[in-house]
């Protein structure tokens, strides 16, 4: 099972700097995005997916709480992407490991949606949504997926500074 520490310490991060962030700032456009709210939302819209799709579960629509709730949909859908990570097993961890995700500036090289499936051994899944360097359709392992989710939090932390 892939270690998913890092994961929610890089989300809280993100997620607490856009609780505090003026309406001004969280409105303001980026690039790609008609608002940092709305980039967050996409990487919340991303990690929600990612994650019902490795508890073997159809996706759903995420709904756009808002500007100010942005903060709070990033961290909900980060920690249930962790949890099912968490809940892959060892051969999964062991991947994981290898592949040295750890921290928000960790660039990794996975993806992580499920198949429908349920895989919980750390086989692969495939993935719903792009996520990093892993396209939709396309396996990923437990590793993978943390790596790249890592990578796409900090991408997003910096793309909204």
């Amino acid at each position: 099972m892939p270690e998913p520490t890092p994961l929610t310490e890089a989300v809280d991060r993100l997620a607490d700097r856009f609780r505090a962030m003026p309406q001004s700032r969280l409105l303001a456009a980026v690039p790609g995005h008609a608002s940092r709210a709305t980039a967050v939302l996409a990487l919340a819209r991303t990690l929600a997916a990612v994650a019902l799709a490795l508890e073997g579960r159809q996706a759903r629509p995420f709904p756009d709480a808002g500007a100010f709730a942005a903060g709070d949909q990033l961290a909900v859908a980060g920690h249930d992407l962790a949890a099912a990570l968490a809940a892959l097993g060892p051969a999964a961890g062991a991947a994981a490991a290898s592949a040295g995700g750890g921290g928000d500036s960790a660039g990794g090289g996975g993806s992580g949606s499920g198949s429908g499936r349920g895989d919980r051994e750390g086989g692969p899944v495939v993935l719903p949504v792009p996520l990093g360097s892993l396209p939709a359709g396309g396996p990923a392992d437990g590793a993978a997926v943390l790596a790249e989710a890592l990578a796409a939090v900090a991408a997003t932390a910096e793309l909204c500074a």
